[in-house]
């Protein structure tokens, strides 16, 4: 049998959706009541593969920068991105910025790396 994504979101009135009952698709056996929503299960195909590689990965960003080919500053920016759609965002500290101009200028960091933090 086909599965599909459930819809986090109300085709009427855009409100989350709540999950009301689970069935066994073996028996039909069906429970309802108010089940809590899995912030990962609500997520796009993409992210989900993020969070997977990540995992993969023991949570070391520089093997995710090397897999998209992307600067470490860029991984990281879409690493932050891809945390604030699923709630999980800190606010992130200060942004020296000497000492990305410094980095730029000793050529530790390219121009694109420096918008990037910058930004």
């Amino acid at each position: 049998m086909k599965t599909y994504r459930a819809p986090s979101q109300c085709p009427v009135c855009r409100n989350s959706l709540v999950t009301l009952r689970l069935g066994c698709a073996s028996c039909g056996t069906e429970v309802s009541g108010h089940f809590d929503n899995c912030r990962f299960c609500q997520m796009a195909a993409d992210d989900r593969e993020v969070v997977e590689l990540f995992l993969r990965s023991r949570g070391n960003l520089k093997d995710v920068q090397a897999h998209w080919g992307v600067s470490y500053p860029t991984a990281r920016q879409r690493f932050s991105e891809l945390l604030s759609r699923i709630g999980l965002a800190t606010p992130s500290p200060e942004v020296d910025r000497d000492s990305v101009l410094n980095d730029l200028a000793a050529g530790r960091i390219t121009v694109d790396d420096a918008e990037t933090l910058l930004s």
